[in-house]
């Protein structure tokens, strides 16, 4: 038997981030609540709050509270165009606890370690640092340097994380925020990132597809940038009315 029965991988996507939230929450109605929790970059976000105890609502208003140019300050590009401090210091103040081990709920944080070219699943450690490394794509943010090696972006090598959860858990749903969809326009440079990112964090979803019970993709997101919040509460319903579409009876015997 293995130790949990429900897993659940959050994936990355920027500010559709608020998808996962809007998920829990359907899964709280349909009675089924993850037993360990798995998330990189914008899952990573949400996971943590939720892994803190955090009621999906209370994580939405959290996160919303601010726009991108509060959570995010322009720095002299030596190692990214923006740091992440502003998104630091309001998950610093909304935690309960400072180091994963210590979250209500399990929580492995997917990182890139730039330094090693490696990805790493951290389940302790300071949650803070881990948290927004995990989030620090690329050339946009700036690395976050942990022990002297340099950390970005989880999603950079596995955009949604069941690798730790398969050997631990008896099922396990995960959520992806960037379904490949062919573009209608890319107009800017934020959407070419965006657009970027969803090729290449997509590159091994076909292996992920068939090492979970559930894989929830909602469509709908595609219409949503990776950088605003002024959208947040819309795709929390989203990612609310796509979880409520399955039928989860088999995760209740």
């Amino acid at each position: 038997m293995k130790k949990y029965k429900i897993g659940l991988a959050l994936g990355g996507g920027g500010s559709r981030g608020f998808a996962h939230l809007g998920v829990v929450k359907a899964l709280k109605d349909k009675g089924i609540v993850p037993d360990i929790i798995s998330g990189v970059s914008a899952g990573a976000i949400a996971g943590s709050l939720i892994a803190d105890g955090k009621l999906p609502e209370e994580a939405l208003k959290i996160i919303k509270s601010k726009g991108f140019s509060e959570y995010t300050k322009f720095v002299l590009p030596r190692k990214g165009l923006f740091s992440l401090e502003g998104l630091r210091k309001e998950l610093e103040k909304s935690y309960s606890v400072k180091n994963i081990e210590d979250l209500k709920t399990p929580l492995f944080v997917g990182t890139t370690n730039l330094t090693k070219g490696v990805v790493e699943y951290h389940s302790k450690g300071l949650l803070k640092d881990y948290v927004i490394a995990s989030a620090s794509i690329p050339v946009l943010f700036e690395p976050v340097i942990i022990n002297g090696d340099h950390y970005v972006d989880g999603g950079l090598l596995d955009n949604i994380p069941i690798k730790p959860l398969q050997n631990m858990c008896e099922k396990i749903i995960a959520v992806n925020l960037v379904p490949i969809l062919e573009a209608k326009k890319i107009t800017g440079f934020k959407q070419l990132i965006g657009r970027t990112i969803d090729l290449v964090v997509n590159s091994k979803i076909d292996e992920f597809k068939n090492s979970v019970d559930v894989l929830i993709e909602p469509k709908e997101l595609r219409h949503h940038s990776f950088f605003s919040t002024k959208n947040a509460d819309k795709v929390f319903e989203i990612g609310y009315n796509e979880a409520m579409k399955i039928d989860f009876s088999k995760f209740l015997n």
